[in-house]
């Protein structure tokens, strides 16, 4: 083992071994705990806010446009709190957030399912509130767990599983919670009751997850000091502009998350309405997202042999050609499952590579000012997940009032073929944006990123 001081007394403790299995299967149950957490407002909070809470779809869609955007811009805050954060003790930088921020996050997670006996307004202003709130909190999570991956190894394998075992463990918190959640919430005679406790059951879970990533995974990548330069607005914009490869990479996620997001809030209104019983979504959900556990298998053999990339490409390619065939199908449960299954595999691949993306991104801005600021740079890329989930979740609201969604009633032709095309139609408009943003823009390839990270070691 060797230590490398870079030029911001950056101490690399650099291994020759690769990470342990252990260690990579306890970074991926970080997002597995994240899953228990973040999954439930992405696929059932819109539906508790129309259906439980009695809130119109348009300004259900409002406060996930609100409350995402008051997160993002957040998120470089926060981010840069964590880089410009001293005295920094035995547990590392990001590693204690994740062990009590998820404690927090697990609260605040129950209490946006909560509907307290208010006016329309009262309702409304909880939910902006509660929502608001759990963002941050959430940010205070999300954002170390993110940064974790850049600073536990710069292999570009080892990345390329770790971001492996991440997606894995992000389709294992969505497998359960979107089997297991509807039905446990069936048992109790009030959803107003069953939706808060079984949350909470899905959060304890959660807060286990993130111990076992806080418990066994080893920052490597060590800084010493807080960056040089006064935290600003304009040095979290300076972060931001110089890098190039993390424009590109938020422009495209704003499409691939806002497909994926808006694909998971809108199936459970296509499993009542369109296909007939709500019931069908935990049977489509065992076998669509179970499948999506083949990209992820895939995704390290695909990476070996036509770099991050092209890998990424060929992800998107099959998950909006199996979208499209599927909108122009019959509504058939057995069609749709199959062909929801193989858009599945494909997107996994992309959203699985990101996290790769995202640490030799680190890499590069430290190559590229000296400076290594991890959780700034995460949270401006997660900035764009942000404006992505509030995109989704803004469009679902809009979409389902423009279609004329009412809860709970049959609903008219129109509004069943309005329902498929948000699940359906724009989620293939939207990778295809995507994809020819990757293509032709990002220009930071596996050989370059070797590159780079040689030149950072030499400069020492």
């Amino acid at each position: 083992m060797s230590v490398v001081a870079t030029e911001r007394k950056v101490e690399i403790k650099v291994e020759e071994k690769n990470l342990s299995v252990k260690e990579k299967i306890s970074y991926g149950m970080g997002d597995f705990g994240n899953g228990f957490m973040f999954d439930l407002g992405q696929l059932y909070l819109l539906k508790f806010f129309t259906d439980v809470a009695g809130i119109p779809a348009a300004a259900a869609g409002g406060i996930f446009l609100v409350s995402k955007l008051f997160a993002a811009v957040c998120d470089p805050i926060v981010g840069s709190s964590i880089d410009y954060r001293k005295n920094i003790g035995a547990k590392g930088k990001f590693r204690p957030y994740l062990l009590f921020g998820s404690m927090v996050l697990a609260i605040l997670t129950v209490l946006t399912f909560i509907s307290p006996n208010l006016s329309p307004a009262g309702k409304l202003i909880y939910a902006y509130a509660s929502y608001m709130i759990w963002g941050i909190g959430y940010s205070f999570v999300n954002i170390p767990y993110g940064s974790l991956g850049a600073s536990m190894t710069q292999n570009t394998s080892d990345r390329t599983s770790l971001a492996a075992f991440r997606q894995t463990g992000s389709l294992g918190a969505l497998f359960v919670t979107s089997i297991a959640v509807v039905p446990l919430i069936l048992l109790f005679p009030n959803e107003k009751i069953g939706y808060p406790v079984v949350m909470g059951i899905m959060s304890v879970i959660g807060i286990i997850a993130f111990y076992v990533c806080y418990r066994n995974c080893k920052e490597r990548i060590v800084v010493k000091e807080s960056p040089k330069e006064k935290l600003s607005v304009k040095s979290i914009f300076k972060t931001f502009v110089s890098n190039k490869p993390l424009l590109i990479l938020v422009f495209m996620t704003v499409f691939t998350i806002s497909a994926y997001n808006i694909k998971s809030a809108m199936l459970i209104y296509f499993a009542q309405y369109n296909l007939g019983n709500v019931k069908l979504m935990a049977y489509m959900n065992f076998i669509i997202i179970g499948s999506s556990f083949l990209g992820v298998i895939m995704l390290p053999k695909l990476v070996s042999r036509f770099g991050k990339k092209q890998a990424a490409m060929i992800g998107l390619g099959i998950s909006i050609a199996a979208d499209t065939v599927n909108f122009f199908m019959p509504s058939n449960v057995v069609i749709f499952t199959i062909l929801a299954s193989i858009a599945f595999i494909g997107i996994s691949i992309p959203n699985g590579i990101t996290w790769a993306f995202v640490s030799d991104i680190i890499d590069y801005g430290e190559w590229k000012t000296g400076e290594r600021k991890e959780g700034t740079t995460y949270s401006l890329f997660n900035f764009s997940r942000k404006l992505a989930q509030s995109l989704s979740g803004f469009l679902s609201g809009i979409g389902l009032g423009l279609v004329g969604y009412i809860p709970n009633v049959a609903q008219k032709a129109g509004t069943l073929v309005g329902i498929k095309s948000l699940l359906l139609l724009y989620p293939a408009i939207a990778l295809s944006i995507a994809a020819v943003i990757i293509g032709f823009m990002y220009k930071l390839t596996d050989k370059k990123h070797a590159e780079i990270v040689q030149d950072i070691h030499a400069r020492s």
